[in-house]
């Protein structure tokens, strides 16, 4: 069984059923609000709540595995979003809703994200972006690239990120 969001239909109903029930948990949303980090998150009762009930649905990851430190960044990820939008992250965060061609998330930021050193930074640079793009994301798509973030989902983010023009003088 796959662990991809996108791919696995039960896997994604759970985590969208997880994701739902938060707005009716608001004690597990204000504590995975609150981890600053992915070991925080971890070790809070609402990621094992989640842990679980993705266990149960096909997330065929045990233990201690680094692929938990990715699924326990976007449990407290989620945390944060408001709306499952249907924009893949790079849409979402360069979304020019103003029409004053600029991206909610500059091309700076969105670069030191593609540079993230590791997962911890790049929890923390997500973190800081998701109220930029007033917390509408897809939530499958944002699981399936902090999950399998490396450089096929860089390349991928960079692609589908619209760089505003360069101004000239």
């Amino acid at each position: 069984m796959s662990n991809d969001f996108r791919k696995n239909p039960r896997l994604a109903s759970a985590l969208r059923g997880w994701w739902s029930g938060l707005d009716d948990d608001r004690a597990a949303r204000a504590e995975l609000r609150r981890a600053h980090d992915i070991t925080a998150v971890s070790l809070t009762p609402a990621y094992q709540r989640a842990y679980r009930r993705l266990r149960e649905a096909g997330w065929d990851v045990e233990g201690a595995s680094p692929l938990n430190d990715r699924l326990a960044a976007v449990i407290g990820l989620l945390a944060h979003v408001k709306t499952d939008g249907d924009q893949s992250p790079a849409q979402a965060m360069s979304r020019d809703d103003s029409g004053e061609g600029r991206p909610p998330v500059s091309p700076l930021r969105f670069q030191r994200l593609l540079e993230a050193p590791d997962l911890d930074a790049l929890f923390s640079g997500l973190r800081r972006a998701l109220p930029l793009i007033e917390h509408q994301i897809s939530i499958t798509a944002l699981a399936d690239d902090v999950v399998y973030w490396g450089d096929k989902v860089k390349k991928a983010w960079a692609y589908a990120y619209a760089w505003p023009a360069k101004k000239t003088d």
